[in-house]
């Protein structure tokens, strides 16, 4: 069984504009509300590509009610703790460009019993053998060791872990012992350079991110899936170092692309695809996620024709 667990999600506003302006009035137009959330939106690409989970979560007010009837609308199973605060509303703005604004607001505080009730549910689902989902930011009420925490507790279960976080949550869930560590991550190149102390510079070498990514190898993650927006991405594990190129697409927006390639990666692994087969399935989600409005999985239809244009290169 997969669960993505979204401990901070959000109704998505999405809407497009001319040109962004600053320090002046922008008139939107073609606004979406979407269920938002990072493990959402996972569980939504691992639906669009045949396999089911379940989506766990806090939910609060009318934000959380209306979060949750749309996340019912996508025929998602969830398993949501209900909070007294109120779920958050985030604006993503995309431009005539492809360029996207975000406005998130930071979240609900969670109260100590609140989390309680979330630990319980997570450990009635840390089976051995399930495959736990860890992404996004994490709300008022809640340490940056979160993660960490969840980590061990969910390895220690014989749980795979897999986690998409940045900044302090990503960091020290990475300080964890080598059997606490997670699985899998999946930073995107500014995420992972962040996390080594260096200024994103483009003349950082592939050859430089792959010893970055084999280092986190190092502390005891299996793969690091490491995703460079239109220029593809890199799959680093034990085994050796693919790359992949992006694939052009007309993009309606970039919101959940990082999610859709963390949802394909873990539908492969649930279905034993070899390896390429995982990286390549990735990168076609990731790039049909850019294709839809608002946060959308892309149909099959659409995954299996970019599929068909996508080219994984071992290097290493």
């Amino acid at each position: 069984m997969i669960v993505t667990v979204t401990l901070n999600p959000a109704l998505d506003k999405t809407a497009r504009i001319d040109v962004m302006c600053p320090n002046a009035l922008n008139r939107l137009r073609d606004v979406q509300l979407d269920a938002g959330g990072k493990g959402i939106n996972v569980s939504a690409m691992i639906r669009a590509l045949g396999g089911e989970s379940i989506a766990v979560g806090f939910a609060g007010g009318g934000a959380g009610a209306e979060l949750l009837s749309r996340i019912a609308q996508k025929g998602l199973h969830t398993d949501f703790v209900h909070i007294a605060a109120v779920t958050r509303t985030n604006l993503k703005v995309v431009d005539n460009d492809g360029a996207l604004t975000e406005l998130n607001e930071p979240g609900p505080y969670i109260s100590d019993g609140e989390w309680f009730a979330m630990e319980r549910k997570l450990v009635g689902l840390a089976i051995k053998g399930n495959t736990v989902v860890l992404s996004g930011s994490l709300p008022a009420g809640l340490g940056k060791d979160t993660y960490k925490r969840l980590s061990a507790m969910l390895r220690k279960n014989g749980v795979a872990v897999f986690l998409d976080a940045d900044s302090e949550a990503f960091k020290l869930a990475l300080e964890n012992e080598p059997e606490a560590i997670p699985d899998y991550v999946k930073p995107n190149r500014f995420e992972l350079l962040q996390y080594f102390g260096i200024v994103d510079d483009e003349r950082i070498t592939d050859a430089e991110l792959v010893a970055l990514c084999r280092s986190l190898l190092d502390k005891g993650v299996k793969l690091v899936a490491l995703s460079m927006g239109g220029d593809g991405a890199m799959f680093v594990n034990r085994s050796g170092v693919w790359r992949a190129p992006g694939l052009q697409v007309q993009v309606r927006s970039t919101v959940g692309a990082g999610d859709g390639m963390t949802g394909a990666l873990v539908y492969g692994f649930a279905n034993a695809l070899q390896d390429e087969q995982c990286f390549a399935l990735a990168i076609a989600a990731s790039a049909g996620a850019c294709t839809t409005e608002g946060t959308n999985p892309p149909d099959s239809a659409s995954i299996d024709k970019l599929l068909k244009l996508t080219r994984i290169e071992k290097i290493a």
